[in-house]
């Protein structure tokens, strides 16, 4: 019996190394699973990376590269809209025409153009009239249309104002919202690089002269037409809110026609302003009409040097109230038309001229047949 304790005891210390490595032995084979996993996983991220690598290299000289080119081509960016609509807000139309280039010497061929920007409540009375002013001069010209939100022209595809209406917004007559929509129609019209003068019309609007004449008189003038004037009484100073300053003071209040040209220059200061707007949008209302009032002052406060400070648009204002004359079939004649045409002596680059008046208003639709009757003798066209 005491060999046989004597044995077993001196057994015990033999058996117990054998315990310890089996129970090292799974510890060992899950660390060498983790191992190979991680290495197999790291191995997998490296084939991905390498394989989206080739495939981009392969691709980039057929597919990428040329994809690339054809979006950041000149063409591209200085190709005109096709058509007036697009799916932009009046804040993203603003800050996208008010990109412009701060290089002055284009790296193209740029035929400057005239934009006819058309404020109107609906149809175009006198668009035949204006198809026969446009006629053998496309490329020197854009248009655009400005209606109320719920109308949609019909023009035919051979017309000049076919796919020239611009998204709109109501216009109230006298308030904020139609100077909104005259920025509406630079904006639109800058997206051309090509438009270098733009022209506000309305409906009622006819030419007066001949196309190539218009673009003679307003390339080659130093100044751009905006009529700015500083008016005492209570249709000039009287309409001055003390609330508009500090940035318009009453020596700088200034009233003028809501029918002007001005060149490109002034026409982005427009679109861009965030200075004089919310004064004149929060402080000149009926009878203050703003129209009358915003772009005047702020351009003669800017660029007075810049201004001839007198309309290219005949009106008449001789029988009082709140609008102009209208004249219809009746009053269309030939010394009619001549006199509008030859108005008041006026200054042209700063000399003594005649001719002062390109464009006239108001026209009842009933005087188109006997305009388009005079158009070749008369007008030019």
């Amino acid at each position: 019996m005491e060999e046989g304790i004597k044995d077993n005891a001196a057994s015990a210390p033999n058996s117990r190394p054998t315990n310890q490595l089996k129970a090292l032995l799974p510890m060992r084979v899950l660390q060498v699973f983790l191992l190979f996993f991680v290495l197999v996983l790291g191995i997998s991220v490296i084939s991905m990376h390498m394989i989206k690598y080739l495939k981009i290299q392969t691709l980039a000289p057929s597919t990428l590269i040329s994809t690339y080119d054809e979006r950041i081509t000149l063409e591209s960016l200085i190709k005109p809209p096709l058509n007036g609509w697009h799916s932009m807000n009046d804040s993203e139309l603003l800050w996208r025409a008010s990109m412009e280039p701060r290089i002055l010497d284009y790296p193209f061929k740029r035929v400057p153009k005239m934009a006819f920007m058309f404020l109107t409540k609906g149809p175009l009375p006198f668009a035949p009239l204006w198809e026969r002013f446009f006629k053998g001069h496309e490329g020197f010209y854009s248009i655009y249309v400005h209606t109320l939100p719920n109308y949609r022209s019909d023009f035919p595809s051979s017309s000049v104002f076919y796919r020239r209406q611009i998204p709109s917004q109501h216009v109230a007559w006298g308030e904020m919202s139609m100077c909104d929509a005259e920025r509406r129609l630079l904006a639109n019209a800058l997206l051309d690089i090509s438009n270098e003068w733009f022209v506000l019309l309305s409906e009622a609007c006819i030419p007066l002269r001949g196309f190539n004449f218009v673009y003679r008189y307003v390339s080659r003038s130093r100044y751009s037409f905006m009529g700015s004037v500083d008016e005492d009484g209570p249709y000039g100073r009287g309409r001055y809110s003390y609330a508009m300053g500090p940035e318009v003071s009453l020596n700088e209040w200034r009233k003028g026609s809501q029918w002007f040209e001005i060149n490109r220059a002034l026409a982005v200061d427009i679109v861009e302003d965030m200075v004089y707007y919310n004064k004149f949008k929060e402080f000149c209302r009926p009878p203050c009409y703003v129209d009358e009032h915003y772009f005047p002052t702020m351009l003669s406060i800017g660029y007075p040097d810049f201004l001839a400070n007198r309309t290219l648009t005949w009106t008449d204002w001789s029988r009082g109230g709140a609008h102009p004359a209208t004249f219809g079939k009746a009053d269309i004649t030939e010394k009619f038309i001549k006199k509008l045409s030859r108005g008041k002596a006026c200054f042209y680059n700063d000399q003594p001229s005649q001719v002062c008046y390109l464009f006239a208003r108001k026209f009842a639709p009933s005087a188109l047949k006997p305009l388009l009757k005079l158009a070749p003798k008369v007008l030019g066209f």
